[in-house]
């Protein structure tokens, strides 16, 4: 890992509009979310915690915050997310009287006071961010000493068929399809903002669908379609949509197009005590760690 670590060309305007356009319709085809979101709280099986407070990091609707409140009976539980439209749904989860806290803010630049929180969990949301190293930053400076972090995200293999039928149709520079960072890229970065105990994993799922314009229409629906800000920004003629069209049925099996994802699964600890670093001969703590809000 060097200080140039990837910076992800997404264009969070457009990702921000996406989102709270798409929070009525989310829940009727966010199928692959919610399976991913409770593949992680499962895992939560295996890490002894009981936390006094929760972070629910890029909450969406709050499916997992729901779960986050059954898990953890006594805990506060705190719903973030940057689209307004996607926490009215999320501040109705839970009952009358044990509902998260909702709080609507961009997680590369979290509100909250430092070391105040005990579990951050993040469901397919670091994405979205442009600089993970400095998102990593953030979740380290809230994170209270031995605190946990748990997230899931998309890998570069993602959509990978879509991808490529474009390629084919083509042959455009600018990407139709949103790029993400590499699980190894993502593990460098954890280490480099002194998380502890890195553990990374991915595996692949697969949606299939009868025609290429059903995945599409859901990836409009989640507000996922392409956010990379040198995505092309031209309408898509008739004539290269047919083209890609054709050139995704080579994929076709069993009578179905399939849409791969690549989901990586992460989770590391804060340490009881951050390293100390010399910076011209001077011994301190980094100060996008602990810098104060």
């Amino acid at each position: 890992m060097t200080d140039n670590h990837p910076v992800n060309p997404v264009d969070k305007r457009q990702v921000r509009k996406a989102f709270s356009r798409s929070a009525a319709g989310y829940d009727q085809v966010a199928v692959l979310q919610r399976e991913i979101g409770d593949r992680m709280l499962e895992r939560l099986d295996y890490i002894k915690a009981e936390p006094e407070v929760v972070l629910d990091a890029g909450a969406g609707t709050g499916h997992c915050s729901a779960g986050l409140l059954n898990r953890y009976k006594g805990a506060k539980v705190i719903s973030l997310d940057f689209a307004l439209p996607m926490l009215q749904k999320a501040r109705k989860q839970g009952r009358w009287l044990r509902r998260p806290g909702c709080l609507c803010a961009d997680i590369e630049q979290l509100p909250l006071a430092n070391e105040s929180v005990d579990m951050i969990f993040s469901n397919v949301a670091i994405q979205w961010c442009t600089d993970l190293q400095q998102t990593f930053a953030e979740f380290m400076r809230v994170l209270k000493p031995e605190g946990l972090l748990m997230f899931s995200t998309f890998g570069p293999d993602t959509l990978k068929e879509l991808r490529q039928a474009w390629s084919v149709a083509d042959g455009a520079e600018r990407p139709h399809t949103s790029q993400f960072i590499d699980m190894h890229d993502i593990g460098d970065m954890m280490v480099h903002s002194q998380f502890a105990d890195p553990v990374m994993d991915a595996e692949r799922m697969t949606l299939t669908y009868e025609k290429v314009s059903g995945l599409v229409k859901d990836l409009k629906t989640l507000g996922a379609h392409n956010a990379a800000s040198n995505r092309s920004r031209g309408m898509t003629g008739r004539q290269r949509w047919k083209a890609m069209e054709s050139a995704y049925e080579q994929f076709r099996a069993d009578g179905r197009l399939p849409a791969t994802y690549e989901v990586v699964y992460g989770h590391a600890w804060r340490p009881r005590q951050l390293k100390q670093v010399a910076v011209n001969g001077e011994v301190h703590v980094p100060v996008d760690l602990l810098r104060s809000r």
